[in-house]
């Protein structure tokens, strides 16, 4: 398979044609959630042959996973427009991650199709995984400045592990969003406060 284009060499027309192939996606995956992504019908709604498609996006989980970098990046413009709430950096990272599961919440199957997305052991998804790590990266780098970078590394890594694993398990039903509020917040507290 030959490889997908840079984002950043796209021309401003390609970039319009990927965004709206993303956007189509975002659509069909609010409405329908994982299986309602089928690349014929994302082709077909967005206007575009099916090998245009391909040629942005070798996969669904692919696809799906530029859409979780999209969600992130309309996240982090809102918190950048009305900063992090608390008096301590755990405070901060909880209200970080309250505001991201109030948007996780009002779009239900959207998100269950993201999370189904970031499971996959597709090797054309690392990339868009790493775009959505690097949002909880800048919080906590920003949250813990002063800590070692090891230590800061680290909390990061445990606490997207928790979040990935609450929001798994209230996708399925297991937990509801209070109870994932909780858990996080029981985390973030655990972990961080014996470090700052």
């Amino acid at each position: 398979m030959p490889a997908l284009p840079v984002v950043s060499e796209l021309t401003p027309k390609q970039q319009a044609r990927r965004q709206g192939i993303i956007d189509v996606a975002i659509e069909m995956a609010t409405e329908g959630g994982y299986e309602a992504v089928q690349m014929r019908d994302v082709a077909a709604r967005a206007d575009v042959a099916l090998g245009t498609l391909y040629r942005y996006f070798s996969s669904k989980d692919q696809l799906l996973g530029a859409c979780w970098a999209e969600w992130t990046q309309q996240l982090e413009n809102r918190i950048s427009r009305r900063p992090l709430k608390g008096e301590t950096p755990s405070d901060r990272i909880v209200d970080f991650f309250a505001r991201a599961n109030r948007a996780v919440e009002r779009s239900g199957k959207l998100t269950s199709a993201l999370i189904m997305s970031m499971a996959s052991a597709d090797p054309a998804t690392i990339e868009p995984q790493s775009e959505v790590a690097s949002l909880m990266t800048r919080v906590v780098l920003e949250e813990l400045e002063g800590l070692e970078p090891e230590i800061q590394r680290r909390i990061r890594e445990a606490l997207g592990h928790v979040w990935y694993s609450v929001l798994v398990n209230w996708v399925n039903g297991r937990l509801p969003m209070r109870r994932v509020n909780r858990a996080l917040e029981s985390a973030t507290r655990l972990i961080i406060d014996p470090h700052v």
